[in-house]
């Protein structure tokens, strides 16, 4: 059977160009999870997350956690949540933690996130995102939830290299795969595993 979680959803993705102007690795072995806080509960759920994971939950646009765990704001009372550990069990964990607190729903199957970095991401994603993405404005922890080649994505700024993490819908993975390799063979594509 096979294990959707850690699957590879942008198996289609091929380097493209010559150079590294843009480098793609897919995270593999994540566990995404969406989190949408019941009403008036925001204050109990934040404080639920800290005790369980160790920070502070914002509810904003930005990515609340570490390396291993976070959460990254979707809207108000929102988040997506990706853990970086394809423990089984780890989104019914996270259902008790959070009871009445968040309704928490399974989407490993459902995402596949992309880490771009390189000197041309900026340009790259100059071409397909109607969001100005320059350092002085979207900083490391930044997020947004936004159309990328006329794909509805979520785009969290890892640090200011600049590396950028892209969960895009498993059903959209190769028409994003063939607008990143179009649009990045200028700068070169190169491909990898995270």
């Amino acid at each position: 059977m096979l294990d959707l979680a850690i699957s590879h959803v942008f198996g289609g993705l091929h380097a493209a160009g010559s150079g590294l102007g843009v480098v793609a690795q897919e995270r593999t072995g994540l566990v995404i999870a969406t989190v949408m806080a019941r009403r008036g509960q925001f204050s109990a759920l934040s404080w639920a997350v800290r005790q369980r994971y160790g920070f502070e939950l914002a509810d904003a646009a930005t990515v609340s956690g570490n390396a291993h765990t976070a959460f990254v704001g979707t809207g108000s009372g929102r988040w997506l949540a990706v853990f970086d550990d394809p423990a089984p069990g780890l989104v019914p964990v996270l259902q008790h933690d959070l009871n009445g607190l968040a309704s928490v729903v399974d989407q490993s199957h459902g995402f596949g996130v992309l880490r771009l970095s390189g000197p041309a991401v900026l340009l790259t994603f100059e071409k397909g995102v109607a969001l100005d993405l320059s350092p002085e404005v979207f900083k490391a922890g930044a997020a947004a939830t936004t159309t990328l080649a006329h794909v509805s994505v979520h785009l969290w700024k890892v640090d200011e290299a600049p590396t950028f993490d892209v969960a895009v819908p498993r059903s959209y993975a190769g028409a994003f795969s063939h607008w990143l390799e179009t649009t990045a063979a200028i700068h070169g594509l190169a491909v990898g595993e995270k």
